[in-house]
């Protein structure tokens, strides 16, 4: 995978995008100082923005109120931008994107507070579209986003599951897509087959994005990744290239190993990773991605064939040819 690693069909958004971060930054006008600088700093760290762009993108194509699907696209942003300063409290990461973490430097009270108080601000965003409906959507995300930690935490670990494994990846990650593309469909004057069109656009191409996120984490640079290589199998979670080696390898005493929770050395640890990268597991999977995302373009050929619909389908295209 060669392949840029900059989001297409971008330049479109860019002034859009540029309110988006003012939109996030204004949230902080009558924060505490210390909330203030934290929320910048998170902002500052950067991110791809898929969320977003999937957000105006989708909105402007089905012919949203261009300020409310501003509102949109800033909430989902801070809603994810929230999730990432709990999960990386949760998971004890210092680093993210190679930038130092909330908690690096703050106590767990004041990370998680942090991380409360842009849940609470995403929230305000969401209501300033006026739609009820979308304030719907939004709690729903949250709450499937929650369970999926709790989930994670208590359930997960060591657990070779397919089903364990997509219901994950949905609360993670597809959960948030379905939010960005469906409540910018809501939030547009259409029906609701394309309402429900929207939202699977959002759900398979959300799966396939988070596939691609833990092929990368086993294939990717550590200097790209700021982060161990293979860091979610070090903390015992079993994704999709594990699982497609597990079940060629049934027998593979440094997987059982891991699935067992039978103390494991760094040396059996690291000579799973390899041969999980030297496996058919890694092409496998990315075939998987590729397939969620052709599904999610068969959603969307069903909506308006505009400029923004064919960004939308060099995005997709992009979710699965990325490197990082």
């Amino acid at each position: 995978m060669n392949q840029p690693t900059s989001i297409p069909q971008t330049r479109p958004l860019a002034a859009r995008l540029e309110a988006v971060e003012s939109h996030m930054r204004a949230q902080a006008h009558d924060a505490h100082p210390d909330l203030a600088a934290a929320l910048h700093h998170l902002i500052d760290a950067g991110g791809k923005r898929v969320r977003p762009i999937v957000t105006l993108y989708t909105g402007e194509m089905l012919g949203a109120h261009p300020e409310r699907l501003l509102d949109l696209a800033a909430a989902v942003e801070l809603l994810h931008t929230a999730t990432l300063v709990h999960d990386d409290l949760i998971d004890g990461a210092l680093l993210r994107r190679g930038i130092a973490t909330i908690n690096a430097n703050w106590t767990p009270a004041a990370t998680v507070l942090t991380g409360d108080f842009i849940f609470a601000r995403a929230a305000k965003l969401a209501a300033a579209t006026g739609s009820v409906e979308v304030m719907d959507l939004f709690a729903e995300a949250l709450t499937i986003i929650v369970g999926g930690e709790i989930n994670q935490h208590f359930i997960s670990k060591g657990l070779a599951s397919r089903p364990d494994y997509y219901r994950r990846i949905y609360a993670k990650t597809a959960s948030m897509f379905e939010l960005a593309s469906g409540a910018a469909a809501v939030l547009s004057p259409v029906d609701e087959d394309i309402r429900e069109a929207a939202r699977r656009f959002g759900y398979e191409i959300g799966m396939a994005f988070q596939i691609m996120d833990d092929i990368l984490d086993f294939t990717a640079a550590q200097s790209h990744l700021g982060k161990p290589v293979a860091s979610d199998l070090r903390n015992g979670l079993i994704t999709l290239p594990a699982i497609y080696y597990h079940e060629a390898h049934p027998a593979d005493l440094d997987m059982r190993s891991v699935i067992n929770h039978n103390g494991h050395s760094g040396e059996q640890l690291n000579r799973l990773i390899e041969n999980i990268r030297a496996s058919e597991a890694i092409a496998q999977s990315h075939e998987e991605a590729r397939r969620y995302v052709e599904r999610g373009l068969s959603y969307l050929h069903e909506l308006p064939n505009t400029p923004e619909r064919a960004a939308l389908e060099e995005m997709a295209h992009f979710i699965v040819d990325r490197d990082i």
